[in-house]
């Protein structure tokens, strides 16, 4: 993990040492975000649905749900690729699942719809409020540090965040316990004072285990997932998670 924080530590320097001088008031100094709770997967639907109408919502489900299911076998398996590569193996097996030829020119552009979801209506201004705060921000998330930083820029807030922390640091995704150390390791904080932003119920109680303070931005309205622990406080919004972290 040594190499992990003096590598996640080059936002900082990039942004300049003053960048994150301020520091927050409350109990929460720092929050480590799943990219999904800040971007919409959902938008990828309508990109397939574009190609093959009425089956959007069907295939990008099956896609999303095998691309996790990648994640974690391989995480087991030990045999980790990054998260782009996953998605292109994901997406490839999703089509062929459902019988339906997937060519290049369709597969390109499915793979860049990843790239250009947009943030969830209330998040750019929930984020600039938490850093007005002084809380400092990090992504904790799968995604690789090109999709992060590139999807970041495209929506103008990539200077609010002090790390981009992937899962490539680690070689592990998420919920593997290595995953939600690099937040307390590049922080250097306590548990206690790190809340984990959470899209998915598997990830807040990924996080919980680990024993971050948990917050699951349940945009979708998901049921608890049944794994024996409950996020701290679950909300809808990152407008909901600024409350929690700022009362």
């Amino acid at each position: 993990m040594t190499g992990a924080a003096a590598a996640a530590g080059g936002a900082a320097q990039v942004f300049g040492t003053d960048a994150f001088a301020q520091t927050a008031v409350g109990k929460t100094k720092a929050i480590g975000f799943d990219a999904f709770t800040i971007f919409n997967p959902l938008s990828v639907d309508a990109v397939i649905d574009e190609i093959f109408p009425g089956k959007g919502t069907q295939l990008a489900s099956a896609w999303r749900t095998r691309i996790f299911e990648y994640c974690w076998l391989r995480t087991l398996n030990q045999t980790y690729v990054d998260f782009w590569h996953i998605l292109d193996d994901a997406l490839v097996f999703a089509f062929k699942a459902a019988k339906i030829e997937l060519k290049p020119d369709a597969r390109d552009k499915f793979m860049d719809a990843f790239l250009r979801v947009k943030p969830w209506p209330e998040a750019v201004e929930a984020l600039k409020s938490m850093r007005q705060a002084g809380i400092r921000l990090a992504y904790v998330s799968n995604l690789t540090p090109k999709m992060l930083t590139e999807m970041s820029q495209s929506a103008g807030i990539l200077d609010l965040f002090e790390h981009i922390l992937s899962t490539d640091r680690v070689k592990a995704y998420k919920p593997d316990p290595r995953a939600y150390q690099m937040a307390e390791v590049v922080f250097n904080l306590s548990r206690e004072n790190i809340v984990f932003a959470a899209f998915g119920g598997w990830d807040a109680a990924g996080a919980k285990s680990f024993g971050l303070n948990t917050f699951w931005v349940n945009h979708v309205n998901a049921p608890i997932e049944e794994l024996g622990v409950r996020p701290d406080a679950i909300g809808t919004t990152l407008t909901e998670l600024a409350r929690y972290v700022t009362a």
